[in-house]
Parts: structure tokens; sequence; C-alpha cells
């Protein structure tokens, strides 16, 4: 089966019904110009509103039943015949996490999953928002693949990867919020884009990153986000890449059945020594 995939990038204001108007339009342009599965970026439904501390943020926060923008989304899906991966708020009773609704695109949400390993540094001040995600990593069937949703920080993790793919992902999806680092003038963007590589080259599945771009702010601070939205292919090669300030839609069509075989042939799922790998599962590498 060949699947085209959309990577996009948008800027995002305070104004939040705006924000989620745009994302439906570039949802529609992606499918009118052939898109089968549709990624926004992380929280597009808002600013990136932890680059600062503020409780009244906690206000923004939305159940995963009885979500209108899920809903309106689900009904989207239905129309456009197109799988869309949500990004929100989730609250959960006292719990708050970074989570993604998984549409079918029959219109079907398939469910639901939480952002596992949650960031700590300035700009991305996570751990104050959310609670570390209790789903796992989890792999979705739709119509269009079996697809495997990690977000942000999580990109950066082999192990989430891996499991997904051991789990039976055809592809890989990156909802993302990357920009400056705040304490240094390092520019992460090659490395955040050599990481999703990496994951692809050594599961040999492609690879979908949606970053954010524009300046956003929060009690006056600021942080600008590097666009720089991709897709690679199975070899981690980039088919198509989005520049750092421009809201894109990237589309490239991927052969599933093509990447599996390629995959089986090649053997690295064959030669995996688990036997080997229980140094994995510590913090330190001590037995």
């Amino acid at each position: 089966m060949k699947v085209n995939v959309a990577a996009t990038q948008m800027s995002c204001s305070w104004d939040l019904s705006k924000n989620i108007e745009k994302a439906i339009r570039i949802i529609r342009q992606a499918a009118h110009d052939g898109a089968n599965i549709i990624l926004l970026q992380e929280l597009f439904q808002s600013p990136y509103f932890c680059i600062e501390y503020d409780e009244k943020i906690f206000e923004l926060a939305q159940t995963f039943e009885n979500n209108k923008v899920i809903e309106e989304m689900s009904e989207l899906c239905k129309e456009l015949n197109i799988v869309l991966p949500i990004s929100y708020f989730e609250k959960s009773n006292n719990a708050y996490f970074n989570s993604i609704a998984v549409i079918n695109s029959n219109g079907k949400i398939l469910g639901n999953y939480r952002k596992s390993h949650i960031p700590d540094a300035a700009g991305y001040l996570e751990k104050y928002y959310f609670n570390p995600g209790n789903t796992g990593f989890k792999v979705w069937d739709t119509n269009f693949g079996k697809i495997g949703i990690g977000i942000c920080w999580d990109q950066w993790f082999p192990e989430a990867a891996r499991i997904m793919v051991l789990k039976g992902a055809d592809m890989l999806f990156y909802p993302t919020a990357i920009g400056n680092e705040l304490r240094s003038n390092y520019d992460s963007s090659d490395a955040w884009q050599r990481a999703m590589q990496g994951h692809a080259v050594s599961n040999i599945v492609p690879v979908v990153a949606s970053n954010r771009i524009g300046t956003e702010e929060v009690k006056n601070q600021s942080n600008d986000f590097y666009g720089r939205s991709f897709i690679c292919d199975h070899t981690g090669e980039i088919l198509k890449e989005a520049s750092r300030d421009k809201e894109e839609i990237l589309i490239a069509e991927v052969d599933i059945e093509k990447n599996h075989l390629f995959r089986r042939n090649w053997g690295l799922f064959r030669d995996r020594r688990t036997d080997l790998y229980k140094e994995l599962l510590t913090l330190d590498g001590d037995k």
C-alpha cells in the first residue's frame, strides 16, 4: 500500500479560535493535495505555554471525552477521508497530560497517547504543567497503515521508536515544539533532525516531524521556534524539508509493503539480542 503523509508547520497566537481555524485550513489544503495522514505540530491550539510558569494556563486543559476540538476533527476526518493525530492539553481528574488523540479516516477516535518523556529546562518548563504519560508507547491501526506517535521530547529517545516499531508501526510521527536554547547560542535543529533520521535508519521506517514557527510569549518570556519540519524515508534520507519561518505543508509518498520487505531483508529485527539488553532497564547501566 502506498500512502501520502504530510508534515505541516504554522505560527500560533493567543487567539485560540484562529489557531484552530488555521489548522483546519492547513488540513483541508493538505487533503486537497492528496495527503492521507496529516500531522499538526505539538499543542497547536495555543502558543507553547511551557515557556514560563502561569497557573492560569491550566484553564486551557480539556478532557479526552466530550472534547469539542477532537469531535470537530473527527468530522473532518470523515469528510476528507484522512487520518489525524490531534495534539491537546489533557485534564483527567487531578492529572494533566500532553496528549495526542488519534482519529481514523472514518471519523472513529482510536484512542489517546500521553507524552512519556517530560522535559524541564529554561523555556521548556513542562514538568510544571504535565504529569508523565501513563499510556505506554502505542501503535494505531488506521486505514492508511499502522502508525506510532511520540511527542516532542519523546523523539530524542531511541527506545521509544524501537518499541513502536516492534509493535508493528509502519511509520513514526513526531509533533514538536522546539526552538531556542535559552542558556546558550547552540542551534539544535540539525541534531533534532539527525536524531529522528537515526530512528528511521535503525528501524527502517519513514519518519514525519512537524515543528512550529514564530516567536511566542508567556509572562514576558519569549521563545523562537525554528520550524524545519521534515519527512524522511526508511533509510533516513530527507525527502521534504520546510523552512525556518514559513507556514508550509510537506507531502511525500510512503510505500508500506516495499519498506516492510526491506526491513525483513535487512535483518535488524532478526538479529536483535534481547538477552543482552538488561542494562536498558536500569538508570546507571548496573545490572
